[in-house]
């Protein structure tokens, strides 16, 4: 049984402690409280001094695409967002084999910095399951959603039928569980749409996922179905000429057809207006906002303060590093509190913890320090005389002050 100390600890579902500490014991939150004056359990071993610190929850990167890894630096920022597509799909074309030794080591790579920057849970956006492997031995928890692109596609139910075939055949005992993603409404069409749907219906445990109104292209695409989105369509041969534009917002398209409630995660939402919003929040929808690789792609600065005002569920992710510079989600909520200085610090990071923890399933275990959760927790190391620990963490945090101290983690010593 260990006991860690510090300045301060968030245990995100109450207000942060001065002076205070958290026993574990076998991989499990046993109790937290104040230096002074709260009971400690009897049986602890060993007792660790971090100093000037605050111990917190480990963050969840909600969305992210760790297949792509191999593309940092290789995908110029764009001022819209079908071009940047196009760089995509290009850079993918010249590398076929998803199981080429680069790839898989840049999803490696990834992997280490995104836990060396505090993330202990990811959702992950994967193509071909190839670097399945590799996160399911990291110890990192989480989602990987198969994700599914056919705007016209020849039988989606075979397609589905096929993909949990191959979801199905991962390993049941890693920490990282298996679901399926719809990439987004220009993309996969209405049958495969309610096929998605329905195979995630059968999986209760396990959230879906869809990219959704991310874009001005997308919005005018399924208003009138012209525009960039169509002519990509064309030239790749996807294109369904039977296919009649739904006339609505993206969001309104999705809510329509029964896709988007309390067990979806919407990614991105740049462009959802008010009523959007408002549907998302009356449906239970988890909002997943990823405000550099929006900046980066050219789709625009998210509304983050009419997320958090419509009352609906915000988590956050990175996206991948073809289209942000790191995996260090403490700097999307940096990114986030200059978007948004008007929303409280404390609702921020309650995003990047217990939000991302709630939105993949992982709310029994991550997101709060409770007793019986998960020890998933880590340790940031702040000057001296920091009294608004919260505000401080939505400001940016290296790497180098932060400590893990999950069993096993190689946490710190007194």
């Amino acid at each position: 049984m260990i006991k860690y100390r510090a300045s301060w600890i968030l245990p995100i579902a109450d207000p942060p402690l001065r002076d205070g500490w958290v026993v574990t014991d076998r991989g499990r939150i046993v109790a937290c409280g104040h230096r002074a004056g709260d009971p400690e359990p009897p049986g602890i071993t060993r007792e660790v001094d971090l100093g000037t610190a605050v111990i917190l929850p480990g963050l969840v990167n909600a969305h992210t695409h760790l297949e792509l890894s191999y593309l940092r630096g290789t995908i110029a920022p764009r001022t819209a967002f079908v071009p940047w597509v196009r760089d995509v799909i290009r850079a993918q074309r010249e590398r076929s084999d998803p199981r080429a030794p680069g790839i898989l080591a840049a999803m490696s790579d990834a992997i280490v910095e995104a836990q060396r920057t505090g993330t202990v849970a990811v959702g992950d956006i994967s193509n071909t399951l190839a670097g399945f492997d590799r996160l399911a031995a990291s110890g990192l928890r989480g989602v990987v959603f198969r994700e599914l692109i056919g705007f016209h596609p020849a039988d989606p139910e075979a397609l589905v039928r096929e993909t949990c075939d191959a979801i199905d055949a991962c390993d049941r005992t890693a920490p990282v569980r298996m679901s399926l993603a719809a990439h987004a409404p220009y993309s996969v069409s209405p049958l495969l749409f309610r096929a998605i749907r329905q195979a995630i219906d059968r999986r209760p445990f396990v959230p879906g996922s869809v990219h959704v109104a991310e874009s001005p292209e997308e919005v005018e695409f399924v208003r009138t179905g012209r525009g960039p989105w169509r002519v990509l369509l064309e030239e790749i041969g996807a294109w369904d000429p039977d296919w009649v534009a739904p006339g609505v917002t993206p969001v309104a398209y999705l809510a329509d057809a029964g896709f988007l409630d309390q067990r979806v995660l919407a990614v991105h939402a740049v462009q959802a207006g008010r009523g959007d919003l408002d549907r998302l929040a009356a449906r239970g929808v988890t909002i997943v906002t990823c405000p550099r690789s929006n900046r980066y792609t050219g789709v625009g600065n998210p509304p983050v303060a009419a997320f958090y005002a419509s009352g609906a569920r915000v988590a956050i992710g990175t996206d991948s590093l073809a289209s942000a510079p790191d995996l260090n989600l403490f700097e999307e909520l940096a990114a986030l509190r200059q978007l948004a200085p008007g929303v409280p610090a404390r609702a921020l990071l309650d995003s990047a913890t217990r939000q991302g923890a709630r939105a993949l399933g992982f709310e029994a275990e991550l997101g709060a320090i409770v007793p019986g959760r998960a020890d998933a927790l880590i340790a940031v190391r702040i000057p001296p005389g920091t009294t608004d620990v919260e505000e401080y963490l939505v400001h940016g945090v290296r790497a180098d002050q932060i400590v893990r101290l999950e069993a096993g983690a190689g946490e710190v010593e007194a």
